[in-house]
């Protein structure tokens, strides 16, 4: 046995040798066009992230090699690979645009891991390319510095996620609402493939190019289907179901897209593209992340049902690929959309249950669940942190929740909902509290990505001091862990940063 395959280790690769699996570049034109990416002046790594280069199987002694660093940044391609950007299309803000495209991304690699998986390798404001509608392609820093930190921090938090491999920064000037430096990251995922895509070809009239879309999507990522004869309607219940559960999860965790259009969504059921993202700090209904969303199309409490509409997008686009007469079409595609309320329903209470450290899942705690939020909602009170506190609610006394119930607004009325829940914990003979309290610790974060700490590692790094984005990578790594050097990441913003603004070009 060589020692590399010893004690569980998997042989790593240098860059030059990982395994290519092109199988996205087979379907060619028109699903994709090549295209170099633009040279990006004076590259400098801001971070790498070297467990995800582990995954891939990358030598991680390469991390600060020049030429992978200039393939990280755009300034060469990856060896026997030739780069290309895909076409798409979209419903942006509920408003068709017949063809988007991936206009500052580039797909530049298709690698095998140890493991047997498949993943792309994507680098974003790697310059423009046939679709970038006449803008620079360019990424900036403090964009790329966001994409990079959530990404991660989504993974670690147990949401499917695309992910990123490095960030590269440049002194190049990009042009936004002022003048702004250069970043591009180097984006991982299974599949990039989009809803968009779909409704590309349906809407362009280009209707025999879906079904070759969907076979790679199906025998790349839903292996298990491919022999179906019914396939593209199990692979769309599929992608159904999980874009609901996708979306149950960002409600229970207070995460906001900011930008839900059809070309940002994944056909494998990611959370895909992070602009204008936000975690809340005071839990409000009807909180709007992005403030470039006037109408509050995206506001917290429109996502599932955006998450819906989107899904009908996809399968109005794929209606050609269920029957080839329009009425059994529709009425398979009508079965398919269904399906999302009852699946994202019950997901979404039983991550409710779950985060209040239950057991059982009941048809009352619908009405505990509200009555907590409609607590937080009245309070303005911190969405992480009043959850992460109900751990230390004890079942063996009568005494207010010490540690619980500090920052709480309305203690006449938290002190009651108080008394339900022990009463529901005690029902189900759930008294450990020990062992409650370690299973809420799992589910509820007690670090996650404010828009503040973003903040400072972004101004920080435009100094030129990465320092604070290395730090909140560790950090969020391990967002449920007890870090006690990190306690004031884990604290509500001051005042004055609780309305830092994001917006589309964020």
């Amino acid at each position: 046995m060589r020692p590399e395959m010893m004690h569980g280790f998997s042989p790593r690769h240098s860059y030059r040798e990982l395994p290519l699996a092109p199988r996205y570049k087979e379907l060619g034109e028109p699903y994709h066009t090549p295209v170099p990416a633009t040279p990006l002046p004076e590259p400098k790594m801001v971070h790498f992230n070297a467990p995800l280069a582990l995954e891939l199987g990358l030598d991680i002694s390469e991390a600060q090699s020049p030429k992978l660093l200039d393939i990280l940044a755009g300034n060469r391609p990856w060896p026997k690979y030739e780069p290309s950007a895909s076409v798409y299309a979209g419903h942006q803000f509920g408003a068709w645009v017949p063809q988007l495209g991936d206009g500052r991304a580039l797909l530049i690699a298709e690698v095998r891991t140890p493991a047997g998986a498949r993943m792309e390798l994507q680098l974003k404001g790697s310059g423009p390319t046939p679709y970038s509608r006449g803008l620079d392609g360019r990424a900036v820093l403090r964009s790329s510095i966001r994409e990079y930190l959530c990404s991660e921090a989504m993974h670690a938090l147990g949401v499917p996620t695309t992910r990123c491999l490095s960030l590269v920064a440049s002194p190049e000037p990009v042009y936004r609402e002022a003048v702004e430096t250069a970043g591009v990251v180097c984006r991982v995922a299974p599949s990039f493939v989009r809803f968009g895509q779909f409704e590309f070809f349906y809407q362009n009239g280009q209707r025999q190019h879906l079904a070759p879309l969907a076979e790679h999507v199906i025998e790349e990522h839903f292996p298990h289907l491919k022999d179906r004869p019914d396939r593209y309607a199990a692979w769309l219940d599929e992608v159904v179901e999980r874009t609901a559960k996708l979306i149950a999860q960002w409600q229970t965790l207070g995460f906001c897209h900011g930008v839900m259009n059809t070309d940002n969504f994944s056909a494998l059921g990611l959370t895909l593209d992070y602009g204008p993202f936000g975690f809340m700090d005071a839990f409000r209904q009807y909180h709007i992340c992005n403030h470039s969303d006037f109408e509050g199309r995206y506001a917290y409490y429109a996502q599932p049902e955006i998450g819906q509409w989107n899904c009908s997008r996809l399968l109005r686009a794929c209606l050609p690929l269920l029957s080839d007469r329009e009425e059994e079409a529709l009425e398979i595609a009508t079965g398919i959309f269904e399906r999302y309320a009852p699946v994202y329903g019950q997901a979404i209470m039983r991550r409710w249950v779950d985060k209040l450290g239950l057991y059982e899942l009941r048809e009352s705690d619908t009405e505990l669940v509200n009555g907590f939020l409609a607590i937080l909602q009245r309070g303005k009170n911190d969405f992480t942190r009043s959850f992460r506190n109900l751990s230390k609610v004890r079942t063996d006394s009568e005494e207010p929740a010490v540690g619980a119930r500090e920052e709480i607004l309305d203690l006449e009325a938290y002190d009651a909902w108080i008394a339900d829940y022990r009463a529901r914990l005690r029902s189900e003979g759930n008294t450990d509290d020990e062992l409650r309290a370690l299973r809420m610790n799992r589910i509820n974060p007690k670090y996650v990505l404010r828009n503040h700490l973003a903040q400072a590692a972004i101004e920080k790094a435009e100094t030129g001091d990465y320092a604070e984005v290395a730090r909140l990578v560790r950090l969020f790594a391990r967002p449920f862990d007890e870090q006690p050097d990190m306690e004031a990441y884990a604290e509500s913003p001051p005042d004055e940063l609780r309305h830092i603004e994001v917006s589309c070009s964020s």
